[in-house]
């Protein structure tokens, strides 16, 4: 029996685009990625823009032709009109996978999707049979991933006394400000981890990291420490980092940092003071706590496990039964 063919629509949204590649490698299947580029159309409403490649560049468009795929993949409210017109151009028999909530559509138009993948923290109320609640975002940090990472960056933390202590930093969001007295309290509870342990602080930053909280990560944590600014030259020690910690500490402001933190099976400790985190996600936070992915960063060091959260399999899974390829 022929594998289905796979199409991901990968946009210009790197955190959208992350979530659906998840999916795709989870699934299985070999899968084609269909870049997407907008122009100012997209910025319409998509109950305007329909089922319809409105809003896309003349170059993404003539990327979109038969063979048609049986599976499509998309992760954001901009993708979901494109998703629609392939199934129409499918004849109908392309099956949908959209991860978070097509906003902007009407009952029917949510209907064509075979499968909507919603996080429990976003509080979707209308319950639909399409819907599979999942915890967090899905994100591409598998075992053989880590393993990989991990042989790649071994050798660059050589010397540095263990426990790592990974710390990834993000920045402020829509009305949260990540301020100079919030960069304080993060390092005074990193020096304290670091007091406790004797290990080794390994911290990145993010895009959205303010310049003001790099200064006083730099200025107030002692060695050991090793600190990596994104924009610096040499590669990005994201995943080096999720590979070879012996726990991690994650600001609270990203979903996506979060959950790929949880995706490991050491210690996580989320940093949101209060006013920090937007209410999705404190939800989030809350979630994992209860769980037993997470625990907030209070105070000293805790050692425990816990099984890798990993919502792209979830999603993976709930396909294949869909398309009848258990056991395949």
């Amino acid at each position: 029996m022929v594998a289905p063919s796979v199409w991901v629509l990968a946009d210009d949204r790197a955190g959208n685009v992350n979530q659906a590649l998840g999916v795709a490698e989870a699934l299985g299947l070999p899968y084609e990625v269909k870049d997407i580029r907008y122009t100012r159309f997209a910025a319409l409403p998509n109950i305007v823009r329909g089922a319809s490649t409105l809003g896309l560049t003349d170059d993404s468009i003539k990327g979109l032709t038969a063979p048609w795929p049986e599976v499509v993949i998309g992760a954001g409210r901009r993708v979901a009109p494109v998703a629609r017109w392939i199934k129409r151009q499918a004849g109908g028999r392309a099956f949908l996978v959209q991860v978070m909530r097509p906003a902007g559509l009407t009952p029917g138009a949510v209907g064509e999707f075979n499968l909507i993948a919603v996080p429990r923290h976003d509080k979707v109320d209308d319950i639909l049979p399409t819907v599979l609640r999942i915890t967090g975002a899905p994100h591409r940090v598998t075992p053989e991933r880590l393993g990989r990472e991990a042989e790649t960056w071994r050798d660059r933390f050589d010397g540095y006394p263990r426990p790592f202590i990974g710390v990834l930093v993000g920045g402020a969001t829509k009305n949260r400000p990540f301020t100079t007295d919030m960069a304080r309290d993060l390092a005074g509870k990193l020096r304290g981890l670091q007091t406790e342990t004797g290990g080794t602080l390994l911290i990145t930053t993010s895009r959205r990291t303010p310049a003001h909280v790099v200064d006083v990560l730099e200025r107030e944590l002692p060695p050991p420490t090793w600190l990596y600014k994104v924009g610096s030259p040499g590669e990005n020690p994201y995943f080096g980092l999720l590979s070879l910690s012996d726990a991690l500490v994650v600001t609270g402001d990203s979903v996506s940092m979060c959950s790929e933190a949880c995706g490991t099976q050491g210690p996580v400790f989320i940093w949101a003071p209060q006013g920090f985190a937007a209410p999705k996600h404190e939800r989030l936070h809350q979630e994992l706590y209860r769980l037993g992915y997470a625990k907030p960063l209070t105070g000293g060091f805790i050692d425990w496990t816990h099984p890798p959260l990993n919502a792209a399999r979830d999603i993976a899974l709930a396909v294949r039964e869909n398309l009848g390829l258990e056991g395949r």
